[in-house]
């Protein structure tokens, strides 16, 4: 499959920059919202795209509504972040075209992949194809996945499913310590990875300050990914002050 138009901006990205930022905004979490004043700080910041998806209380005209609402005052790319079939609109500009590597449940593994295909493709969203990891406790996101998460410390077991999906053309992978997470995934488990693969490494979960993502950065990923930091910084200025802060320290080129 070839590389689109979003998937090459992001590389594009992270070879001027060294390693770059990502919001996920929630849905279910934000529907009340000041996206005018949201995406004004994002941008601003430095942010370099805007994922769009939770693990529950998602339907397909809730993804569309929030997509159209971010559209009207940001000209970032907005990727979908799927749970499910219902986390597909045709308004976004791409999909991470996800296999949760290690779920117990082939439905995550392939299942909804395939349901999947069908509307992604009649739909015209470029697919980005991703292998998605959930490590240590994983939050929400492990349960709804029928998840085996990966011990912070079994750094060969990540660094070997990582090796996995990029034998089988995928070309990222995600390390995930669950939105929300008290911990995010050790620089150590990120170093074995970048050792392993010549993919981009995507990691999320538990990032709250610069210093944390920071060292994420250094240990080998290309790609960091806030989420709960944006639900709990409610003045905009604020956020716009954390979200630089963090910017400016994960990259290696400015």
């Amino acid at each position: 499959m070839n590389i689109g138009k979003v998937e090459n901006y992001l590389y594009n990205r992270i070879k001027e920059r060294g390693c770059i930022h990502v919001i996920l905004i929630d849905p279910d979490k934000f529907y009340k919202i000041n996206f005018e004043k949201l995406c004004t700080a994002i941008e601003k910041a430095g942010t370099s795209a805007i994922l769009v998806g939770g693990s529950t209380g998602i339907t397909e005209s809730i993804m569309m509504n929030t997509i159209a609402e971010i559209k009207k005052f940001s000209s970032l790319p907005v990727i979908i972040f799927p749970s499910g079939l219902s986390s597909i609109a045709k308004n976004a500009d791409a999909i991470f075209y996800m296999s949760l590597l290690n779920s117990l449940n082939p439905y995550y593994l392939i299942d909804a992949q395939m349901l999947a295909a069908p509307i992604i493709k009649k739909y015209g969203l470029e697919a980005i194809p991703m292998g998605y990891l959930i490590i240590g406790e994983g939050e929400a996101v492990s349960y709804v996945g029928w998840a085996r998460p990966i011990p912070h410390r079994h750094n060969s077991i990540a660094a070997a499913y990582a090796m996995a999906a990029e034998m089988l053309g995928m070309r990222m992978i995600y390390l995930e310590a669950g939105s929300g997470s008290k911990e995010s995934v050790y620089p150590e488990m990120i170093e074995s990875v970048r050792n392993a693969v010549n993919i981009k490494i995507i990691v999320g979960g538990g990032i709250r300050e610069e210093e944390t993502a920071g060292r994420i950065a250094r240990a080998g990923a290309d790609m960091i990914v806030t989420g709960t930091l944006i639900e709990n910084l409610s003045e905009y200025d604020k956020l716009y002050s954390k979200l630089k802060a963090i910017n400016d320290r994960i990259s290696s080129k400015v």
